[in-house]
């Protein structure tokens, strides 16, 4: 039952988009909203399923959740790592997502920016 949760929950393009920009490092709730161009309420229920099907992690510091993808289920699992670092990039979409994350980056903003108010723009 536990592949069947883990293909499910990868049949799903913002869930794919999402696991792209989290291949190398993890990412607040907040940034993910802002760098997948995404609601709230829509980051949060897809990095639920994600979740629950273990393929990703979470941890909290202060007020934000941080999530990053859960290693022992990517060994268990190598058909996911393969995924996310070799068949994502070779869509349009993830490429810009991923885009978007290294201008994210460069421009120094962080969670606590965000929640105050300062924008990100992209593009």
């Amino acid at each position: 039952m536990d592949l069947i949760q883990v293909m499910k929950a990868l049949a799903d393009e913002t869930r794919m988009r999402i696991l792209n920009i989290l291949k190398d490092e993890e990412l607040c709730v907040c940034e993910i909203e802002i760098i997948l161009d995404i609601t709230q309420s829509n980051a949060s229920r897809h990095l639920n399923r994600l979740t629950n099907a273990r393929i990703l992690d979470n941890y909290k510091v202060g007020t934000y959740v941080y999530y990053k993808i859960d290693e022992k289920k990517v060994k268990e699992y190598p058909f996911i790592r393969e995924i996310i670092e070799e068949h994502t990039m070779k869509d349009t979409l993830y490429q810009k997502d991923y885009e978007r994350l290294k201008r994210y980056k460069e421009s120094g903003l962080s969670c606590d920016a965000l929640k105050e108010g300062k924008i990100f723009k992209c593009c």
